[in-house]
């Protein structure tokens, strides 16, 4: 279907969790390509009573008088029906659209579910940092839902992605293997992964590994790297002054615009 007519014709719903890094790679594709929508965000937990009734469980989930979009990649093909060519998330040359494509599933089924776990680990137990990463913007009631069942979220969490010490180590050893693979793809000075512009692996790419990286441009900045406890301020400084690292945070401070 050509949905080239939605941008005149509504703003669509986004319906996400503050911090989660797939609904910030949504978010930053709708602000690169001024494409308006309207941001729902919810509490973890409590987003289920909105995403059910449009047949969606997790986020983000985009409602359009079309269909609804219920994962991250499929949002992104959409937005780009949308977006002028010069803009295109995914190149027109088959070649490089299947570079784009095959980076953004790893990075999607890899880094995203590492950079998640290992920074669960050590923060959804804390309260104020998680009040930050999942109340922002949200409804009044699940936020007095929130300090009520504060406990039983977190664990939840922890159970739903099993997060232990030995699957932090895991997610840390994962994270910086995809980070190698970014570093060899910018050997030789490259700009971006894909080509001569910014592409869908790139906000995939910076997008999910914020959560490890802090960016200061993020839209819900949880915390500074100064506030963290000294084992990951070490590991964030390190993948800092990666190849990999130096790219992300050049991505949100040039190309983060937000609407």
């Amino acid at each position: 279907m050509n949905y080239s007519t939605i941008a005149n014709a509504e703003v669509v719903r986004l319906i996400t969790i503050p911090i989660s890094h797939y609904s910030e790679k949504v978010r930053w594709a709708f602000d690169l390509l001024k494409i308006p929508y309207i941001e729902e965000r919810h509490v973890p937990v409590f987003h289920r009573l909105a995403t059910r009734q449009y047949g969606g469980s997790s986020v983000p989930l985009l409602v359009t008088q079309y269909g609804n979009f219920t994962d991250s990649t499929d949002i992104l093909h959409y937005l780009d029906t949308l977006s002028l060519e010069s803009q295109r998330l995914y190149p027109k040359d088959p070649d490089l659209r299947r570079e784009v494509e095959e980076l953004e599933e790893l990075f999607d089924a890899r880094l995203g579910a590492d950079t998640r776990n290992w920074g669960y680990f050590y923060r959804s137990g804390d309260r104020k940092t998680m009040r930050k990463a999942w109340c922002n913007g949200t409804p009044q009631f699940e936020r007095v839902g929130f300090e009520i069942a504060f406990p039983l979220i977190s664990a939840k969490v922890r159970q739903v992605y099993n997060i232990t010490a030995d699957s932090a180590a895991s997610s840390l050893q994962g994270i910086k293997e995809i980070f190698e693979i970014v570093d060899r793809r910018l050997a030789g000075g490259k700009t971006y992964l894909v080509g001569d512009t910014i592409s869908a692996a790139d906000i995939t790419f910076a997008a999910l590994a914020a959560p490890i990286l802090l960016p200061p441009e993020h839209p819900v900045l949880v915390a500074e790297i100064e506030e963290l406890p000294s084992e990951m301020a070490i590991v964030i400084k390190g993948l800092h002054s990666t190849a990999a690292g130096v790219y992300a945070l050049r991505l949100y401070r040039q190309q983060r615009r937000v609407q």
